[in-house]
């Protein structure tokens, strides 16, 4: 035995995608700020791809991060296909199912951090039950599940998937919510459905996101325990909130610029769009007649590191027809910096729960375009429960081409109306209450006193 156990450590085992390693390296900061030895568990490669990518704060900070890499099996790594009928990210399917192969050398780990410690908490992914379906048999040990996605979208999979059974007054927007028919390839929901099926091992749930913005929605899930239990914590954003000064390119070309004046378009790192739809954002954005800083930049593979990334062309001479009023990122770009610019005045985005959360915590509204997953679910919350953004077109399943024409009125709308400017004021009002949470004695700050409280116990 150790001659001094530590009171608490915490074991992070993120899904290995970019969303979710991203959210749960920024958790991992923050507990570890509190003096608490905090595990993060992934292959190599992913552990190598969440530190490459950090972004928000210094990435010294992470030296009070202990990172393992396990092994996983080799997995096949596929190309993103752009011409696919379904923008799901199809091609992370290999390494997601490689993770499934991480149970032994998790519950390896947490059994020797335990004997270090006398509490352990594992935060895992909501996708990752199978891997961590051994942590209660350790006596001093707790599984705390973390979902990626918003309170309101958890609630809307939920009940869909519970027959859609009648809802209480305050829960009759999900009526109106997309299906999930389309938003997953039938090999995902396999997957997720095998893991679902497994007994409940959670002692808590933990959200990135805010009672400020969903506290209708986690009340539901409190009351109604659709995932199994009421205890939960909302104790988002996970991403820093205050605006930080950069040497990077892109915020130098931002200083140029007037308040509110240039649109981010960004779509994620899962989404591959067509040769054809790029043309057709192109188009838009130019006739939109509005400043804009566009990230075009390929889908991740299961390993970010290997593979030839594809170049999607643009329209001939349109860098130079755009020069001055847009600026082209072909690679990795610090979205979080460029939100938080006081030049920055919108937000085209996919709809993924870090943009949202990242866009929300800037003050920043949105034009949403949701591709897949929970992403339309996300875009309901925004632009019709919290008022914060505008559509480009209606979901229909990702499925077509979305044209030029709609690109531009939705970018227009948001940037050079007079409801745009509304939708603005609300974002930036919701962005100072956010901001609050965070703060000493805020709402997100008294839900991490509450759960650091609850695994020390």
């Amino acid at each position: 035995m150790p001659a001094k156990l530590v009171p608490l450590a915490v074991v992070m085992v993120p899904l290995a995608a970019q969303g979710h390693l991203n959210q749960l390296l920024h958790l991992s900061r923050l507990i570890a700020a509190r003096g608490i030895p905090v595990h993060y568990v992934a292959a190599e490669a992913h552990i190598r791809q969440a530190r490459s990518r950090v972004h928000g704060w210094d990435p010294s900070s992470a030296a009070a991060i202990h990172f393992h890499d396990l092994p996983t099996p080799a997995f096949s790594n596929p190309a993103p296909d752009p011409n696919a009928a379904s923008k799901f990210p199809a091609q992370l399917i290999p390494s997601l199912v490689s993770s499934m192969h991480l149970r032994q050398p998790v519950v390896e780990l947490v059994r020797e951090l335990a004997a270090s410690a006398l509490k352990l908490a594992v935060v895992y992914d909501s996708t990752l039950p199978y891997v961590v379906q051994d942590v209660p048999a350790i006596p001093n040990a707790k599984a705390y599940c973390f979902h990626s996605i918003a309170a309101f979208s958890v609630y809307s999979f939920a009940w869909e998937y519970a027959g859609k059974p009648s809802l209480t007054e305050e829960a009759s927007i999900f009526e109106n919510v997309p299906s999930a028919d389309g938003c997953f390839p039938p090999e995902f929901a396999e997957v997720m459905q095998f893991q679902h099926n497994l007994p409940k091992i959670s002692s808590g749930d933990i959200y990135n996101t805010s009672r400020v913005i969903e506290g209708a929605y986690i009340d539901l899930l409190a009351k109604e325990k659709p995932t199994g239990t009421g205890e939960i914590w909302a104790v988002g954003p996970f991403n820093p909130v205050e605006r930080k000064q950069s040497d990077e390119l892109c915020l130098k070309w931002l200083d140029k610029y007037s308040l509110n004046s240039v649109i981010l378009v960004s779509f994620g790192s899962t989404c591959s769009l067509s040769d054809e739809q790029i043309t057709e954002i192109a188009v838009g954005l130019e006739k939109s007649g509005q400043n804009f800083i566009w990230v075009i930049r390929e889908a991740d593979r299961g390993n970010v590191f290997q593979g030839e990334a594809r170049r999607a062309p643009l329209p001939e001479m349109y860098q130079e027809r755009v020069q001055g009023r847009g600026l082209i990122l072909r690679d990795w770009a610090p979205q979080l910096e460029i939100l938080g610019h006081v030049a920055t005045g919108g937000f085209l985005t996919h709809c993924g729960w870090n943009s949202c959360m990242e866009s929300i915590s800037m003050g920043v509204p949105v034009v949403a375009w949701p591709m897949h997953s929970d992403q339309p679910r996300n875009a309901v919350l925004m632009t019709k429960v919290l008022g914060i953004g505008v559509e480009v077109a209606e979901w229909a399943r990702g499925e077509g081409i979305i044209p030029s024409a709609a690109v531009e009125t939705a970018v227009r709308r948001l940037m050079a109306s007079e409801e745009g400017e509304g939708i603005r004021n609300r974002a930036a009002e919701l962005g100072d209450a956010v901001t609050k949470s965070v703060l000493q004695g805020g709402v997100s700050t008294k839900e991490m006193d509450s759960f650091i409280t609850h695994i020390s116990k």
